[in-house]
This record gives structure tokens, sequence and C-alpha cells, in this order.
């Protein structure tokens, strides 16, 4: 069976996520693998325009997200770093599932780990499966693994 040297898994902080972090620290460990830890900033929707919000609120409110992702991906790289996985924490802004891949192909990733929400019927249509268009736009092999 081929080794992975390098495994990326994607965080979005859930619950989900974190049963898909411990998967992926013990494919890392037993590969002997580098982890890279990806979060995506998505971009703030705006509101209608027949409403006005001061722009000023939209960067404070930009520099607070990644402020707090930038502070979840820190406390995830020293949790990891204790387990004895050698870890990179990564934050990129955009389309989840685009920058997922482009990341994985990008850091020559040998497998994505992500975790699923489960969702079904009116909440996936609305809401998609970031899971679901990594799994399809990927080239490597990815593993998804449900939250409780």
């Amino acid at each position: 069976m081929k080794r992975f040297r390098r495994i990326l898994h994607a965080t979005d902080f859930s619950t989900a996520s974190k049963r898909a972090l411990e998967m992926a620290v013990d494919l890392a460990k037993q590969n002997r693998a580098e982890l890279l830890l990806v979060n995506v900033l998505v971009p703030q929707v705006m509101y209608p325009p027949d409403t006005y919000a001061d722009p000023a609120f939209y960067l404070e409110l930009e520099r607070t997200t990644r402020r707090q992702a930038q502070s979840s991906m820190d406390a995830l790289v020293q949790k990891v770093k204790r387990a004895k996985v050698k870890v990179t924490g990564l934050l990129f802004r955009g389309i989840a599932a685009h920058q997922i891949v482009r990341a994985a192909k990008n850091r020559r990733a040998d497998m994505i780990v992500i975790g699923t929400h489960g969702r079904t019927g009116i909440s996936k249509l609305l809401m998609g499966s970031v899971a679901g268009r990594v799994i399809a736009e990927a080239s490597s092999p990815v593993l998804t693994v449900r939250g409780k």
C-alpha cells in the first residue's frame, strides 16, 4: 500500500471537523506524514442594496473573522503538535471547495480528509456540500468522516 507523505485536513472548526481531524492525525502518525490544516474564509455576503451599512462595517467584520479563524487554527496546530505530528496551518479566502482542492494540488497532498455534516433535503440544497464538491474536483483521494 502506498504511504501518504502529506495529508490535508480541511476544517471549519465544527464538530464534524473535529472527528475528521482525529482521523487525519491517526493517518499522519501511521504514515509519518506531514499534516496540512486548511481553513477557508468565505467572503462576507453584502446585504440587499435597499439597506445601508457602512463599508467600514464589512472591513471590520472581515478582520474579526480572520482573527477568530487564526486563533482557532493556532489552537489546532498546537493540539496536533502535542500529538507529535508535523503540522502546518493554512488560511485561505474564497470558495471553500475550490480553495481546498487547489491547496491539495499546490501542496502535493496525497490525501484529503474532510468532515461531513450529514445534511439532507432542503438544508443540503440551500447550504450545498463542500465535501461533495471536493470529492468531485480533487485529483487525490478524499476521505470523508461523518460528524456525530
